[in-house]
């Protein structure tokens, strides 16, 4: 009986080889990814639908975040991008750190949205003259350098520093270079909730005394008006702060700064209200141009190149360059 359905499948096999080859390159071509990604123009998401708050007040136009659409790099993808203008090709090793992943980063990226929620949140409600009461700064481990001799772990949540609460990067470097090179630190962790002791030495740079760790800062709080920001599972990164500080704080303030424009942005925000650079400001402008957007705000260092590409694509909106929250609010209540 095994023979017979041997020689049945052979049989087959033989009759449709051409097809089973079709089969398996189709299915190649749709599923091995090489170790690149696609960069293409993104789009915009209107944040009046993200931001509930109680008792805001209406506006007459949008604000709106502008987004880069990533591909991942499947053959046919990066086979048609050699035939878009503005698709372009980068090697995952360009957009990542060594030893991490495509996924991974994407992971990290959602810490930072996090984190750019929190700080517009406060920005917006400090200057809308609202109450925000901060329960608890958690300082989340991000990066950890190739020469850091630590047993610290990306997302590990500092609790304290050679036993004093840390809330602040300077006070972080005031106790390092209280020390010398050599010197270790302890440093209490909660690591996915469990409280764990651990140490990092301290070594010498060019820029001083280091112990080879960044964190960032996200936030436990109340409001009052009290709000609620909806996010999608796809969405990560921190360059929708500044839109987002500004559609929090219109909500908040009866005089609308949109004065019936569709207002597109990017930047990111500090909880002072710094505006910073961003990555892939062409496919956020041409995402904007795409969605009919009257004006396009954008941190100070990205001006330059994106009126370059206004130019070669003879895009029609209006540019404005921002360096802080107080600047963008001025500029668009003088429409």
């Amino acid at each position: 009986m095994f023979n017979k359905v041997y020689e049945k499948i052979k049989e087959y096999i033989v009759n449709n080889y051409k097809f089973l080859i079709s089969l398996i390159v189709i299915f190649c071509l749709f599923t091995v990814e090489l170790p690149y990604v696609i960069y293409v123009p993104g789009g915009i998401v209107e944040l009046n639908d993200r931001i509930e708050i109680e008792d805001e007040y209406d506006a007459r136009g949008t604000l709106n975040m502008s987004y880069v659409s990533v591909m991942r790099g499947k053959i046919p993808f990066l086979l048609f991008s050699y035939l878009k203008k503005d698709w372009d090709i980068k090697k995952s090793s360009d957009i990542t750190s060594e030893d991490q992943s495509v996924d991974e980063l994407l992971e990290l990226e959602k810490l930072y949205m996090a984190s750019s929620i929190d700080n517009a949140t406060l920005i917006a409600y400090k200057k809308a003259g609202k109450e925000i009461d901060i329960k608890e700064e958690v300082h989340n481990i991000v990066y950890i350098a190739k020469e850091a001799e630590t047993d610290l772990l990306i997302y590990d949540k500092v609790l304290s520093i050679e036993g004093k609460k840390v809330r602040t990067v300077e006070e972080l470097k005031e106790i390092v270079n209280s020390k010398k090179a050599g010197d270790k630190v302890e440093i209490e962790v909660d690591r996915n909730g469990k409280i764990i002791n651990t140490t990092s030495t301290i070594y010498n740079t060019e820029d001083g005394l280091k112990v080879g760790v960044v964190f960032l800062n996200t936030y436990e709080y109340t409001t009052k008006p009290q709000i609620e920001v909806k996010t999608k599972n796809k969405e990560s990164g921190s360059s929708g702060g500044l839109m987002l500080a500004l559609a929090i704080y219109n909500k908040l303030t009866e005089n609308d700064i949109t004065k019936g424009k569709t207002i597109v942005g990017t930047g990111t925000i500090s909880s002072d209200g710094l505006v910073g650079e961003i990555d892939g400001v062409k496919y956020k402008l041409l995402g904007a141009e795409k969605n009919h957007a009257d004006i396009f705000l954008c941190p100070k260092e990205n001006y330059d190149e994106a009126i370059e590409v206004k130019k070669e694509h003879n895009l029609k909106l209006e540019i404005k360059s921002v360096e802080t929250f107080d600047e963008a609010i001025e500029y668009l209540k003088s429409l």
